[in-house]
């Protein structure tokens, strides 16, 4: 089987990840090779080079004076990604020797220009609606060459719901990789790990740790640093302490040396990979009751917080998690979490679409 996988062109498919979406894109690149797979890998600069990535062509743009001085003319960011894309699509209407096209981007074009391709185009739906996406999807939905259309699969159930009145989305959920994910030996203080914008709200994971009495280590990319400044870092101190953006040996060790994992996102979470890797670790998670969360954050190994609980409340369920079995929480990551399972059920994915290109 070949397939050609399309990564995002706006961080580098690399550790430390910059989220889910590049850790499940590094992940899935390296297990589908593992397992004999022809893949053909196309990345952001700075991606990993042991994945022999096709760099996307973000380079900027050489455009006239004429063209520069257009009052309309969008950002040159958003033109160097949009013909990056363009050019990666037109060159693949030209292969024959492809089975399917994984798009891991959250660009439109490779879902409009799916009907383009004689490969079926994979799209997987990583968050809420967008307003990029949305209408490409839609259209897409809307065509008349029904062997043509993109395909969809979503990072949890929820995300596949919040995406139905356009599409129809099988699920597969993220993985984490439980050979390096390994159970720590827990402790006293409170982890939060992600990026560190308001969306993610690490402010709130702050306020719970002071509620609880305990300390708490934060940890990820500033993605955006007035928040970051207006919000955390005035709150350093003895016990609320900033450690960086860590590589995946880095996290393993603060989060498996850690009591319990605060997940305190103010959006509808996609999946919650943060959660997954701390299961992994045997530490129990305490977790914001929003979007995808629940479906793998499951009694005994965490426990959900309502949207609307206070500071208090949410520090009782601090007090319930750090007493569950650690061991518990390790295998059901195992079960339930692991980048072995996602990857088999990718493939499966890649097999049926195949077979209904072929049939078709």
């Amino acid at each position: 089987m070949h397939v050609v996988v399309l990564g995002s062109s706006r961080h580098p498919i690399a550790e430390p990840f910059a989220g889910g979406l590049e850790s499940l894109t590094w992940h899935l690149v390296r297990g589908l090779r593992d397992r004999g797979v022809d893949v053909t890998f196309f990345a952001g600069p700075g991606s990993d080079p042991a994945l022999g990535a096709t760099e996307l062509d973000v380079t900027p743009l050489r455009l006239s004076d004429t063209a520069r001085a257009d009052v309309s003319m969008v950002p040159e960011a958003w033109l160097r990604e949009h013909h990056a894309y363009l050019q990666v699509m037109l060159a693949l209407q030209r292969r024959d020797d492809i089975d399917v096209v994984h798009n891991n981007s959250l660009h439109h074009l490779p879902v409009a220009m799916a009907h383009s391709l004689s490969a079926p185009v994979l799209t997987t739906l990583h968050t809420p609606p967008t307003p990029w996406l949305e209408p490409a999807i839609a259209i897409d939905a809307r065509s008349r060459n029904v062997a043509r259309r993109g395909h969809y699969v979503a990072v949890s159930q929820h995300t596949a719901r919040s995406w139905s009145h356009v599409a129809s989305a099988d699920v597969v959920h993220n993985g984490v990789d439980v050979r390096r994910w390994v159970a720590g030996p827990g402790g006293d203080d409170l982890v939060w790990v992600g990026r560190i914008v308001p969306e993610k709200a690490p402010h709130r994971a702050v306020a719970i740790a002071r509620a609880a009495g305990r300390r708490l280590r934060i940890a990820g990319p500033v993605g955006d640093a007035a928040y970051f400044a207006r919000h955390v870092a005035g709150e350093l101190d003895d016990d609320i302490s900033y450690v960086g953006h860590l590589d995946t040996e880095g996290l393993v060790s603060l989060v498996g040396s850690s009591a319990a994992t605060l997940v305190t996102p103010e959006w509808d979470e996609p999946y919650g990979l943060v959660a997954a890797e701390s299961l992994a670790c045997g530490t129990p998670v305490v977790a914001l009751d929003r979007g995808g969360l629940r479906e793998f954050v499951v009694p005994g190994v965490g426990v959900l917080v309502p949207q609307g609980a206070g500071d208090d409340e949410a520090a009782e369920a601090v007090a319930r998690a750090v007493g569950l079995d650690r061991d518990a929480c390790r295998e059901h990551a195992v079960a339930a979490c692991s980048v072995d399972r996602m990857v088999e059920a990718y493939l499966d994915v890649y097999r049926s679409l195949a077979e209904l290109a072929g049939a078709a």
